[in-house]
């Protein structure tokens, strides 16, 4: 029965006749190789191809699968194989911009409830990569908790500024001090963590994602290693995205550390995580008012007067020129992809007729 699979909800059960097909069962995509897949449903997790026909579709990389997609398989080899042959919808997607000087999407995993961003209260915490962090999430409809690990590391004050740093810049956004090393806060985490709810670490590497999710699964499943003592920054680790899940019956997405972290296409999710300056646009003199030099800016002038901190005005202009400007670039790559795809159509018609003749 596909509603005893945890995690497939009623959204999915509503959908689930027109996506499963015959001969197929839903299975969850728990991690992704070059060319194969792991997928799991009733029982055990197993290998995974995707069908001839999958693949002839799927044009883009959002096509393909990633972790956490639910997908209508075909079990073979008594179900010690399966036939990938489409995806449900996906509820929330978590995307950023490919690293180098590409402008396209990566899909880094799907159908997240609650994303876990973690931030070194020592050395590694940065409120301006918080921000990035931020609006990728909300830009995909995931609800963020922030996770201050080593809090141990640090005195009560200096945890107290971290933590009222974090609500500065989203004021009604959950904060968590925990420590791996003494046990402070763990249990916290591991309230929050509900049954059939997926949820996903994110962070620079060295800051702890995968020694948190060997707390959690109460015990070392996955490698870690030190960090260096000058700057508490480690290698990295965590090789691929997988999904694991834990006693309880939640889930949790562990994630490779980002090291480039960029956007497409957020301007209503930066609105969303500088909600303090999309409030004071509202009181401008102009409605397309850019925040830059018009006369009658609130936002400007709030800058001006101390009620918004340069560093935040400064970032929210960075975040929203870097979103523009590569929405734009990828509009004008995917319109030279179309061109060339109709190019190769029309050369290929012309072979044929040649044949023929």
């Amino acid at each position: 029965m596909e509603s005893a699979k945890p995690g497939f909800d009623s959204w999915f059960q509503d959908k689930k006749t027109e996506f499963l097909g015959p001969d197929c069962k839903a299975a969850r995509v728990t991690a992704v190789n070059r060319d194969t897949y792991l997928v799991r449903g009733e029982g055990a997790e197993v290998l995974a191809e995707l069908s001839g026909a999958f693949t002839f579709a799927a044009v883009t990389p959002a096509d393909f699968p990633v972790v956490g997609d639910w997908a209508a398989v075909q079990y073979y080899n008594q179900d010690s194989l399966a036939i990938i042959h489409r995806l449900f919808p996906r509820r929330t997607l978590l995307r950023r911009k490919a690293a180098g000087k590409t402008v396209d999407f990566q899909l880094l995993a799907a159908n997240i409830d609650t994303a876990l961003i973690i931030q070194a209260a020592d050395f590694d915490f940065n409120v301006r990569r918080l921000e990035r962090y931020l609006v990728m999430v909300r830009d995909g409809g995931i609800e963020p908790v922030i996770l201050l690990s080593k809090s141990d590391l640090v005195g009560a004050d200096i945890l107290g500024q971290r933590i009222a740093d974090v609500r500065g810049i989203q004021a009604s956004c959950r904060v968590l001090p925990y420590s791996a090393e003494t046990g402070l806060g763990l249990e916290d985490i591991r309230c929050l963590l509900q049954p059939g709810k997926t949820y996903c670490l994110l962070g620079s590497s060295g800051v702890g994602k995968t020694t948190l999710l060997n707390r959690l699964l109460g015990k070392n499943a996955f490698e870690t290693k030190t960090v260096r003592a000058d700057d508490g920054k480690g290698r990295h680790t965590t090789s691929r995205r997988q999904l694991v899940s834990l006693a309880s019956g939640a889930f949790i997405i562990d994630t490779p550390g980002i090291r480039e972290l960029g956007n497409i296409a957020v301007a209503g999710a930066i609105g969303g995580v500088f909600g303090d300056v999309s409030g004071l646009s509202g009181q401008c003199r102009f409605k397309d008012c850019t925040h830059r030099s018009e006369a009658g800016c609130a936002v400007l002038e709030a800058v001006a007067h101390g009620r918004l901190p340069e560093d935040r005005y400064q970032s929210y202009l960075k975040l929203l020129k870097e979103s523009v400007h590569n929405e734009m670039s990828y509009a004008e790559r995917r319109h030279k992809d179309r061109e060339f795809g109709r190019f190769i159509k029309s050369v290929t018609k012309l072979d044929k007729r040649n044949i023929k003749k």
